[in-house]
């Protein structure tokens, strides 16, 4: 059997006032959204009708699909605390949120079945599913969403690891539950089993996103203080993993294979499938093994390599998936370290971060910006590049889907090493003692230290890439050595440290195009620890009511933000690369998103189950 499909989204996503949008569960974000489309070459007809034939006859139960990873989860399990795109290809098949999204990005029913606002804006109640039992056993309810989010507000989860507080900041009494000025949460309040309240402290724009965080249960860490939840097996352990959704994580070989086992109990109906199974596979074998059938999907995070597009093209029993991904790959600048006091305490304390020094000169960093060539990387009239043409560089930290992006509002950073040069020598950067290399404005030697971790083909040749774009405009870079995701997030979020450029890639919410999660001052993920005063301004602006309501108004805030991150560069965003997915077509029920492929996997089968 032979069967190709590709599927190319060009997806707009505009969203109406959100105090429209927000009245019940039956609402609608206003949006608009190419369907996949299917092609066919013509020798492949004939198949057709036996696959036609397959799907008459109905899914089937049992059997079990193996799915590819290329760098191990770090381990961390937990929904709250979790880190990385590779423990969250664990965690979206364990746990649920109260509402998911459709192909067009609209929030719609999950865990709650139904919700409304009130006039204000300031409060909405959600509506639960009954019947809805933990993997354990136990019933869900209100009380296991009011735990979830007055554990991401604990005076301790920050300093536990939680990156996560940008979800319950905006709620009422975050601050002084956070502080331990009071014991008393009342951001998130239960009455009854099925009925849960989200308060704000101001009016709310989206508060949908806000509430769309997955849910853990309180029967299970309610005894374990927040502090102590990272190391506890609940949050690291199969089998001590309790969620609510379609498998359950059952075993594991770390670093080399996780299994997910089906839920008979699951509320939406017992999935069809058995097992899944995760494999950690080098990028390198990945295409052979999916050739072979000894894998069958190869998904997020990154997929199928560019450069092996045309060869799995070839292949006679895969699916082809292309769409714009919803993030991207960046060179980061280190603005700041944290103190080493601060590391060890888990503190974000922006009043106490050390300059970097090196990297103190937004001419400096624009300068980086204009000598590295990525138009090069992504292969856009430059032969085949890394992306062999599959990706765009892109100059704005919000996803190309979102309707507040604005390429127009900011900087264009072409590749001009010329330009590079003398913006560095009127810098006071140059080469003092005829070496090839620059020295700092004060003649001492001036060498960047570069970071960057292993698993991801693409931009590990990224990196001596970019080395040597730098020092062709004179800029000494001391490439280190790559290490394992699991090692490399650890130390670039305890930066009391030498680092100053630093390579990452980040998965963008399709939720709300809102940055602050990964660029607020105080956000975990911002590893840059970029701390511009303009920047929180804009932040805050863009969310606040009653302004905000008005989509055109955010729309505003957010082209001068996007302006600003431009030029004062936290990091050089390199490229947006599609998202290129691939399954083998024994496996039926499977919903391409925009964001994602593991929608309903309760409904996925194969063929040859028996």
């Amino acid at each position: 059997m032979t069967k190709l499909y590709m599927h190319r989204f060009t997806l707009i996503v505009l969203l109406l006032m959100f105090g429209m949008v927000l009245a019940a569960c039956n609402s609608k974000d206003d949006a608009t959204g190419d369907t996949a489309t299917e092609t066919e070459k013509p020798s492949e007809v004939a198949e057709t009708e036996e696959d036609e034939k397959a799907a008459e006859e109905g899914p089937k139960k049992g059997g079990t699909i193996v799915g590819a990873m290329y760098s191990a989860p770090a381990g961390m399990f937990n929904p709250i605390f979790y880190e990385d795109s590779y423990e969250a290809n664990i965690i979206d098949f364990v746990f649920e949120g109260l509402v998911s999204q459709n192909e067009s990005l609209e929030f719609i029913p999950s865990l709650a079945e139904k919700w409304e606002t009130n006039d204000d804006q300031t409060e909405i109640t959600f509506f639960l599913q009954e019947g809805v039992k933990w993997h354990d056993g136990e019933e869900f309810t209100a009380d296991d969403v009011v735990y979830t989010y007055k554990a991401m507000s604990d005076p301790d989860y920050e300093s536990a690891g939680g990156v996560r507080a940008n979800y319950v900041q905006p709620l009422l009494g975050y601050d002084e539950y956070q502080s331990g000025e009071t014991d008393e949460f009342v951001g998130v309040v239960a009455d009854g089993d099925y009925k849960v309240t989200f308060k704000f402290a101001e009016p709310n724009v989206s508060p949908l996103y806000y509430a769309s965080f997955p849910i853990i249960p309180e029967h299970i860490f309610k005894d374990i203080p927040v502090k102590d939840i990272p190391e506890a097996p609940e949050s690291l352990q199969p089998n001590k993993l309790i969620g609510t959704g379609p498998f359950k994580f059952t075993d594991m070989i770390e670093r080399e294979q996780y299994v997910l086992s089906r839920n008979d109990d699951y509320w939406k109906g017992a999935p069809l499938l058995d097992e899944i199974v995760w494999k950690v596979v080098a990028q390198s074998v990945m295409i052979g093994l999916l050739e072979k059938g000894e894998i069958d999907f190869v998904a997020s995070p990154g997929g199928i390599a560019p450069a092996d597009y045309d060869i799995v093209n070839d292949f006679g029993n895969v699916v082809i998936v292309e769409q714009a991904d919803f993030g991207y790959q960046l060179l980061g600048f280190k603005h700041n370290h944290r103190t080493t006091a601060d590391v060890e305490s888990g503190a974000l304390t922006p009043d106490n971060w050390v300059p970097n020094k090196k990297l103190s000169d937004p001419k400096v960093r624009q300068a980086i910006a204009y000598a590295v060539n990525r138009v090069g990387l992504v292969g856009e009239g430059h032969g085949e590049g890394l992306l062999h043409g599959r990706g765009q560089p892109i100059n704005s930290p919000i996803a190309q889907q979102m309707w507040a992006y604005d390429e127009n509002a900011v900087t264009k950073y072409d590749y001009d090493p010329a330009k590079a040069e003398a913006m560095l020598d009127e810098a006071g950067y140059v080469d003092v003692n005829g070496d090839g290399f620059r020295e700092d404005p004060d003649g001492n030697e001036w060498v960047l230290n570069m970071d960057y971790p292993l698993g991801n083909e693409l931009r590990e040749r990224s990196a001596p890439i970019i080395q040597a774009d730098l020092e062709k405009v004179g800029i000494k870079v001391n490439l280190r050595q790559p290490s394992e995701m699991s090692v490399y997030v650890p130390e670039l979020t305890d930066d009391n440290t030498d680092w100053d450029l630093y390579l990452i890639g980040w998965n963008l919410s399709s939720t709300d195009p809102d940055p602050s999660g990964l660029w607020a001052t105080r956000a975990g993920y911002n590893f840059s620890r970029w701390n511009n005063p303009k920047s929180e301004e804009l932040l805050q602006k863009a969310v606040k009511a009653p302004e905000a309501f008005d989509q055109k108004y955010r729309e505003e805030v957010y082209a001068e933000w996007q302006k600003l991150f431009s030029e004062d560069l936290p990091a050089l965003l390199l490229y947006a690369q599609n998202s290129l997915w691939a399954y083998n077509d024994r496996i039926q029920g499977i919903k391409i998103l925009p964001h994602t492929m593991y929608q309903d996997s309760h409904e996925w089968w194969v063929e040859d189950a028996e």
